[in-house]
């Protein structure tokens, strides 16, 4: 198949990174400003259509024939911002993204970071004046005496940037093309491509937003803050009452207190030394005015599209080695979770923008609101949400590739896992609230802190200490826990002798435990999961490792923490949780295709829940969750259930 590579320049006075490209178009001075392009290993040719020139018609016509591939790095702007331009749809089935060949194969998600791991030269590389360029000719420009108090640069008000913007676009083109070359023989499987369009569709179509709700409630937000802030004005005489060393100075002064700092470690040890009722107000207003956001609110509005959806919240593969999406612009996948008994009702005031009830009826407004923000995402109209998704997939499924037996049977017979756990552990016969249903708690925080090799300090994360655990019966718990649980111990084991036999030796290895392959080549670990799909592991090692305690696998990616592209040491644990999650994953692209496939309107998928709209009177959540239950070809044995629920905006059920 002929393929024609793409990388376009565009204007817009709407904020790219703010509101999304779908959000970006619509501004009535869009337009795309250079085209570069070239047809397989041909010369890039750039076609500037801000001074005039005209896209040649085999290159027009290719654009959305099926015989011609498209390529584009994160082509989602590619696709939209060409079929906003031109009027006409591009169809995702007729593009490939090499940013998520990349993604697949372990690298940067950017085009610059990726050119850079993989070593390219510098007349390879992405030009690093791209951003300069950007902010002169494809933003607006801040109006001056010295630039005519002109809003925009135009190519003939700096004719040499200009010519250096056109060279930018056409190394973009073959800086993509270099990559994509490069990685082509790991291009990732069909079913990924597939599913790869599923999401662009998914995108395309959005999810809807009851845009009046959300502006009532950013305004009822910024009147709490604002009448919190005036209290805690008056109280301490601090111009900022949000500024740290204006508080540390007024605690000093109010109560002779010397605070060495006012983070969320240490806040309640400050506010419990406090003696004066008035401090105490001071800083319970100040923790209130502090949580009090409406930033996801302002994101929705931002990014709501004309047609009262918001668009393009899902990248693919964005979530590093797992190939799990990454949330973009709204996030759904952190959105605050709601427990009000009366969501209802606390929705319709704010709905009906009545601002003095919603206070008198919730006098936490801050809460309340955070609670509703999920409830700002509605159906299509004559529709009703169908929210369902997997019941505890990744015990499931790390059990199911360990054979732990005792607990797919738990998840055969429907039991519950957390009590199952306990009575694994304790040996003794634990109930939901009846029986020992006291130890139900350790088994459910032991459940979900300890299934990837983690201890004492996993426990705490998940809240451990705060549960009053002591530090012994931590420590008890993470024993009890493995004992009862051999099969996935010995699973983090296996993984990474098999693992480090690979690299070593340079040959493919198979875990005892699991029967997982690992392949080596040319410096990148492969990992195949059950379902045929492999992760990778870039520019894999096994060497002394950083803290000098003998040798340990590494690999190049990107730090969670420091964002940066550098070494990141792996073990069996961590192997194993990226097999289970990345499996998991996998369980929800089957049910993703298979919905799809069955007709079945997705429009948002958050985790292992997907979102469905369907009409009033259609199918039903049973449908559903029959679907995405039904056995999966590559793991036979792995006892899924799915549960859900039908709702007029989206909610946590």
């Amino acid at each position: 198949m002929r393929t024609l590579s793409i990388d376009v320049e565009t204007f817009s006075s709407v904020s790219l990174p703010d509101a999304g490209v779908y959000r970006y178009v619509e501004a009535e001075d869009f337009e795309i400003l250079l085209f570069g392009f070239a047809f397989d290993d041909e010369p890039v040719r750039v076609v500037d259509f801000a001074c005039g020139e005209d896209l040649p018609g085999e290159v027009y016509d290719s654009l959305w024939n099926p015989e011609v591939e498209k390529h584009a790095w994160n082509a989602n702007f590619e696709r939209t911002t060409i079929g906003k331009f031109f009027g006409r749809y591009c169809p995702p089935e007729q593009w490939f993204d090499p940013m998520v060949m990349a993604a697949c194969c372990g690298l940067p998600a950017t085009l610059e970071s990726a050119g850079a791991a993989l070593g390219l030269s510098e007349d390879q590389a992405k030009m690093r004046e791209g951003k300069a360029l950007i902010r002169e000719f494809s933003i607006p420009c801040k109006p001056t005496k010295k630039n005519g108090n002109r809003t925009r640069n135009l190519p003939e008000h700096d004719p040499e940037n200009w010519a250096v913007y056109k060279a930018y676009n056409k190394r973009d083109v073959e800086t993509e093309r270099t990559i994509c070359q490069r990685l082509l023989r790991w291009r990732p499987m069909r079913s990924e491509q597939k599913l790869w369009c599923l999401d662009q569709r998914i995108n395309d179509k959005g999810i809807g937003v009851d845009a009046e709700m959300a502006e009532n409630a950013i305004r009822i937000g910024d009147d709490y803050k604002a009448r919190l802030i005036e209290e805690a004005q008056e109280i301490s005489g601090l111009v900022n009452p949000a500024s740290t060393a204006q508080v540390k100075m007024w605690l000093q002064e109010q109560e002779g207190l010397t605070v060495p700092s006012l983070n969320k470690k240490v806040i309640a040890d400050v506010v419990a030394q406090l003696s004066d009722d008035k401090s105490k107000r001071f800083m319970d207003l100040r923790k209130e005015f502090s949580k009090s956001s409406t930033k996801k609110y302002e994101a929705i509005t931002r990014a709501v599209c004309g047609d009262g959806h918001v668009h393009g919240c899902f990248q693919f593969a964005g979530a590093g080695r797992t190939g799990r999406w990454a949330g973009r612009l709204v996030q759904l996948q952190n959105l605050p979770q709601n427990h009000m008994p009366d969501l209802d009702s606390a929705r319709s005031l704010v709905k009906a923008n009545d601002e003095e009830a919603l206070n008198l009826i919730y006098p936490d407004v801050a809460s309340t609101l955070s609670e509703l923000i999920r409830t700002a995402l509605i159906p299509e109209p004559g529709h009703r949400f169908i929210v369902a998704d997997y019941s505890a997939i990744e015990a499931r499924v790390i059990a199911w590739i360990a054979h732990e037996d005792w607990r797919l049977k738990t998840f055969e017979e429907g039991g519950d896992i957390y009590c199952a756990s306990a009575s694994q552990m304790f040996k003794v016969r634990v109930v939901k609230h009846g029986e020992n249903g006291e130890l139900r708690q350790k088994g459910k925080i032991a459940e979900l802190a300890l299934g990837y090799g983690g201890g004492v300090n996993a426990l705490k994360a998940f809240g451990a200490d705060k549960m009053g655990m002591t530090e012994e019966e931590m420590v008890q718990t993470v024993d009890l826990w493995r004992s009862a649980s051999p099969h996935i111990c010995a699973l983090w084991k296996s993984l990474e002798k098999a693992a480090i036999r690979c690299v070593v030796r340079k040959e493919p290895a198979i875990s005892s435990v699991g029967n997982t392959l690992f392949e080596y080549d040319d410096h990148v670990l492969w990992m195949t999961l059950p379902s045929g799909r492999r992760i990778a592991y870039w520019g894999i090692a096994y060497e002394e490792g950083s803290r000098g305690t003998g040798k340990t696998l590494s690999y190049m990616g990107v730090n969670q923490t420091t964002r940066k592209w550098e070494r990141i040491e792996t073990w069996g644990g961590k192997l194993t949780e990226n097999l289970t999650q990345a499996t998991a994953r996998d369980c929800l692209k089957e049910s993703m295709l298979a919905l799809s496939g069955a007709g079945f309107d997705i429009r948002a998928h958050v985790h292992d829940e997907v979102i469905i709209t369907e009409p009033v009177g259609g199918r039903t959540v049973e449908d559903v969750c029959q679907i995405m239950g039904a056995p999966i070809s590559w793991a036979p044995g792995l006892p899924l259930r799915a549960d859900g629920y039908e709702t007029p905006y989206y909610k946590k059920d």
